[in-house]
C-alpha cells in the first residue's frame, strides 16, 4: 500500500514506532470527526482506551485504525459523494470487505459515491499493476486470498461459523450456521438501506462488511466504536456493554469465541432496530398534507387534510 512506503525509508524500529503513533492518531482523528455530541465523543474514546480490540490492534499494527478514521470520516460527510465514495474505496484497497460500503451508496442511489469509488479503485489498481510487479502482483493476491477465505477451519477466526465450530459444533453445521449468518447480514444491509435513515443504513453496513467476512479477527472488533458512538448519541446507554465486553478488564476472564460475532450481531440489531423505529417515528410525525378534494355535495375548492 502507498501510505505504508514512506515508513521503509527509516529503520525498523523507527518505523514502528512512527506506524504506533500514526495508528493512534487515526485513532482519535476518527473519533474526532464523528458526527455525535462531544460528550458523546469523549465516552468513545474513553471505551476505546479500555478495549482490548483497541489495544491488539495497535500492537500487530493492523489497520483497524485506518478503517474507523475512513468511516468515520464517510459517515461525518455523508451527503458528499467524493468522502462516502473514497472511504469505501480506500477501504477495499486496504481491507476487500468494506467495499460493501459502495454496495450501499449503489442500494441508496448515491450513484456519485459509486463512480467516485469506482474511479479511485481502477485508478490504484492501473498505478499498483505498473509499479509493484505487473499481472503478476495480481496472481500473488489472488493466491492471498484463497489462503484466508476458509470461514470456519482459519485458526484464530471469530466469523460465527467458526466459533461454532470452535466450541464443537461439525464443521458442515458450522459452515450452514455462516452461510445463514451471511445470508441475515445482507437482508439486514438491503433492509436498512431502504427503510432506515442514511446513517444508520451506513452503519449497518459498516458492521456488515466485518461480519461478511471469511476471516473475522478479533481486533476489528475495535470498528463497533462506530455503532457504539451512534447509539449513545440517541441515549442507547446498554450500547457501552458492546466494547465493555472485549474490554482488557476481560483478559483475565476466559470468553469464549462466540463472544466476538455476538458483539457484531448486537451492534447490527441495535442500529437497525433503533433506525426503523426512527424512521417509523419520522413517519409519523410528518406533517399531514393539504389536498384539493370535492365536498358530499360536488363543490370544488374544499380542502381536505389527509396524514
Amino acid at each position: 500500500m502507498f501510505a505504508i512506503l514512506p515508513f521503509a525509508l527509516v529503520p525498523a524500529t523507527a518505523a514502528t514506532w512512527l506506524w504506533i503513533g500514526t495508528s493512534m492518531a487515526m485513532l482519535v482523528a476518527g473519533i474526532a470527526v464523528l458526527p455525535v455530541r462531544t460528550t458523546v465523543r469523549w465516552a468513545t474514546l474513553l471505551l476505546a482506551g479500555l478495549s482490548w480490540p483497541v489495544a491488539y490492534a495497535l500492537k500487530l499494527g493492523q489497520v483497524g485504525p485506518l478503517l474507523l478514521l475512513l468511516f468515520a470520516i464517510g459517515w461525518r460527510w455523508l451527503d458528499r459523494p467524493v468522502a462516502v465514495g473514497a472511504a469505501g474505496a480506500l477501504g477495499a484497497i486496504v481491507k476487500l470487505q468494506p467495499g460493501l460500503i459502495l454496495v450501499w451508496a449503489l442500494l441508496t442511489r448515491r450513484l456519485s459515491a459509486v463512480i467516485v469509488g469506482g474511479v479511485i479503485l481502477v485508478v490504484a489498481a492501473a498505478a499498483s499493476t505498473l509499479l509493484f510487479g505487473g499481472i503478476g502482483l495480481w496472481q500473488d493476491y489472488v493466491a492471498l486470498i484463497r489462503n484466508v477465505a476458509d470461514p470456519i477451519t482459519t485458526p484464530h477466526n471469530f466469523t460465527p461459523g467458526a466459533a461454532a465450530y470452535q466450541a464443537g459444533v461439525p464443521a458442515g453445521l458450522a459452515t450452514a450456521i455462516q452461510l445463514l449468518s451471511s445470508v441475515l447480514v445482507l437482508g439486514a444491509v438491503i433492509l436498512a438501506a431502504f427503510r432506515t435513515r442514511p446513517d444508520a443504513s451506513l452503519l449497518v453496513a459498516i458492521v456488515a462488511s466485518q461480519l461478511l467476512s471469511p476471516v473475522l479477527w478479533d481486533h476489528y472488533a475495535m470498528l463497533l466504536l462506530l455503532p457504539v458512538a451512534w447509539l449513545l448519541e440517541r441515549r442507547q446507554w446498554w450500547a457501552v456493554l458492546i466494547p465493555l465486553v472485549t474490554s482488557a478488564v476481560t483478559l483475565f476472564v476466559s470468553l469464549p469465541a462466540v463472544i466476538y460475532p455476538a458483539v457484531f450481531w448486537v451492534a447490527l440489531l441495535g442500529v437497525l432496530g433503533v433506525g426503523l423505529r426512527e424512521a417509523r417515528s419520522l413517519a409519523a410525525d410528518a406533517p399531514a398534507t393539504a389536498t384539493v378534494a370535492p365536498t358530499p355535495t360536488g363543490d370544488a375548492g374544499a380542502v381536505e387534510v389527509r396524514g
